[in-house]
Formats: structure tokens, sequence, C-alpha cells
């Protein structure tokens, strides 16, 4: 893992952070009193986002190794979070171990922890960046040094897209990460919604303190954010149903995220 000479950074540990709190369901020991209160709250307000950060997450897994065996040999991830075990370099390279990944975050104790576990073959990338400005995650040079933008590339945009508000425009953002682009290169994608649990307005306010608010899109939202891809089967739909290794549990269809895979053609 190489360092993208940013410096120390300090970490603000006063509000919860979406990637500490997402770390704090899933299980984790890389958070702060503040997150792990902010994630109980969430729990008391909305029981099923334990079940539904799981789902996502076993999603992102399915997707990666999807890319990988159609040929994908680069991964760029923003909004990575913290690393939790296997992320997406240890799945990828369990299928092929010449694939790339750069990853990219906005905290820095997510860079942090990535700098001390994830490996050092050069094969692999963290950066601190903000995907409000995706034109400098395209040019950074650690980026640059892991991704080459002339051959497929899978964006992966997981759990990520709901923490930007409709006024910092997030199909333009897309739009702009996806002409970046050469045909052939994949959009994973996964985005939080209340399309199927009824009002979730006080638990959506739990982000209201944190570091980034929280904003449920509807499906037709997530859809337009797969414009200029085609979307390979079966579309988008929850994230228990897209490729299940298995039969999804009961209560799946009550878990609050939409995803989808999607191939840019000319």
């Amino acid at each position: 893992m190489t360092q993208d000479g940013t410096g120390s950074v300090e970490i603000d540990t006063s509000k919860p952070h979406p990637a500490r709190i997402y770390d704090y369901l899933l299980g984790g020991k890389d958070n702060y009193e503040v997150d792990r209160k902010a994630g109980d709250q969430l729990g008391t307000l909305a029981p099923e986002v334990y079940a539904s950060v799981k789902a996502n997450r076993a999603f992102l897994h399915r997707a990666v190794r999807f890319v990988v065996e159609n040929g994908v040999r680069q991964i760029l991830d923003v909004g990575t979070g913290l690393p939790t075990s296997p992320n997406v370099h240890e799945v990828a390279q369990a299928v092929a171990p010449d694939v790339r990944v750069a990853y990219v975050d906005n905290d820095p104790i997510v860079k942090a922890h990535a700098d001390a576990l994830l490996n050092r073959a050069g094969t692999t990338s963290i950066i601190l960046a903000d995907l409000r400005d995706p034109q400098s995650i395209l040019d950074h040079p650690e980026v640059r040094r892991v991704i080459d933008f002339g051959r497929p590339v899978a964006l992966f945009l997981v759990a990520i897209l709901h923490f930007i508000p409709d006024t910092d425009e997030p199909e333009r953002i897309v739009a702009t990460l996806r002409d970046a682009l050469p045909d052939g290169s994949f959009l994973v994608l996964s985005h939080a919604t209340s399309d199927f649990v009824g009002d979730r307005t006080e638990a959506q306010a739990v982000y209201n303190n944190a570091t980034a608010t929280m904003n449920l899109r509807s499906r037709d939202r997530v859809e337009r954010f797969f414009e200029g891809f085609d979307l390979v089967e079966p579309g988008v739909l929850q994230v228990p149903f897209w490729r299940p290794d298995a039969t999804p549990p009961a209560g799946s269809e009550e878990l609050g995220f939409y995803c989808g895979v999607a191939v840019k053609k000319s």
C-alpha cells in the first residue's frame, strides 16, 4: 500500500461518520462511542438496518466476483469504508491474482486503517478524496498509478451515493466518472431507500448530526445513475435478490437497499 502524500490529517471524532457507523452495524471494532450511539439509534428506529448492511456487503462480494469473472482486472472503489475482511481486493484476487484495486474514501481513519492493513505489493492504493469532486479522483496520481483508464475498469459506488444530497448533483458526479471509463467497464452501485418499509424520517435524521446526511431515494432515482450503461440481469432490485448464492432469507423483501450492475457499451 502506498501513501498518497497528503500528510497527517486530524481525525474528527466529535461527530459520527458513515463509514464508522457502517463498520459498527457490521459488528466491526473500528468505531468510536459517537458512532456506536448513532448505530444504536438507527437499530432502534429501523431494525432492518442490521440485515440490510450485511446483505449489502454480501452483494458487494458477489459483484466483485462477477466483474472479475467477466474479465475486468481493475477496480476503482469509491467510498470504500473501513477495511472489513474479506475486502474488495481479497475477493477479487482470489478469483484473479492480477486484479488491481484503487480505494477512495474521505475519512482519514479509513485511510489510516487501510495503510496499516492492506498489502503493499503495488496492486492496491488508498487515497483521501471527496466524491463530490470526481475529477480530483480521476486525476489523482495514485489512482492513475494503479488504474489504466485505457482498459476496462469496474467502478464501485456501493452504499455511498445516498450520502450525496441533491444539491451536490449526484447524477452529474456519476456521469463524470462514467465518461472517464472505456467501453467494457462496469458500474456496481447500491443505494439506500425507504420504498419497502414506510416512513424512515426519524432514522434518516440520525445522520443529520453526522459528517454526511442520509438521502434515501426511490427506484426510479436510483435507475438514473445507470444512464449511459446497460444493466445486466436482473437489473435494479433489492440487494438480497441480485444473483444470490442461496435463497434469500425470510424478511429480505423489507431490506432497504437497491443495487445493480451495468456495463458501458458504445
